[in-house]
């Protein structure tokens, strides 16, 4: 997985730079000015646990590199409104496309149907990124410790900050989480995925959310699959998943989310 993050960072320099071609950042700019201000991605997770459910970030996600096509039968506009029915607290949107199949226009369009907040799911290097996912109505935005210097990562805080935006900081280890507090992070996703040899293993949640301060959102991601393990890292106080892969295989998303939201 190393190899192939450090490719996608490879072809994401180059499609940055060919978007900075199509249009400017001062263009973005000026499209964000006129958009509906954005919706409080983590106010919504925390909504949920309020009311005893589980904060499910529902993602829309076609492919992966490790599984190929996750879903073949992938109409995007059904499965946002599959998700909002099932009662996600947000939803996530995969958009890059070489190697997840992803795509800004599945964001632009799940936009204009749903009010829950919208995570853009994609590798973020750049502060032009951050203008682009607000442009497109993005709430939220993820940043990858693993590829970010502590530079860039400022940067990128510095710009979401000023316009708005949630951020989901992902890790994978302790060592990351260290040299994340310092930036003051409300949401935490634990990436339960060993990046060197693919397997995913929840436990990996668990072990870090003892070093992470009470005043943080966790949210654990990957490998979950069923309400036994929603229930099993509840009960080490972890209540927000990331979940794509499971439900993305599930012939009824909206019955299967439910189940998971409300434990059953």
């Amino acid at each position: 997985m190393k190899n192939i993050l450090q490719e996608i960072v490879k072809y994401k320099k180059v499609e940055i730079e060919e978007s900075k071609k199509l249009i400017s950042k001062e263009s973005l700019e000026k499209e964000i000015k006129s958009a509906p201000h954005s919706k409080s991605f983590l106010g919504e997770l925390v909504k949920k646990n309020e009311e005893g459910k589980a904060g499910i970030i529902a993602e829309v996600k076609k492919a992966s590199p490790s599984k190929g096509v996750i879903r073949e039968n992938f109409n995007h506009l059904q499965i946002a409104r599959d998700y909002e029915k099932g009662g996600a607290a947000c939803l996530s949107i995969l958009t890059d496309n070489p190697s997840f199949q992803g795509s800004s226009q599945y964001l632009k369009d799940i936009r204009g149907i749903t009010n829950l907040p919208i995570l853009r799911k994609d590798f973020m290097i750049d502060v032009y990124q951050v203008y682009e996912s607000r442009s497109w109505g993005a709430d939220c935005i993820l940043m990858i410790m693993k590829i970010l210097d502590n530079k860039d990562l400022s940067k990128l805080v510095s710009v979401s900050k000023d316009l708005g935006m949630d951020i989901l900081f992902e890790i994978n280890s302790q060592e990351e989480l260290e040299r994340l507090l310092p930036y003051n992070p409300k949401m935490i996703g634990i990436n339960n995925r060993n990046l060197e040899n693919f397997e995913t293993d929840i436990k990996n949640s668990i072990k870090i959310k003892k070093n992470i301060p009470d005043d943080i959102l966790v949210i654990s991601e990957s490998g979950i699959n069923n309400t036994e393990d929603i229930i099993h890292l509840g009960d080490h106080n972890i209540n927000n998943f990331l979940i794509g892969e499971s439900l993305m295989r599930s012939d009824n998303i909206s019955v299967e989310l439910n189940k998971l939201v409300n434990k059953e």
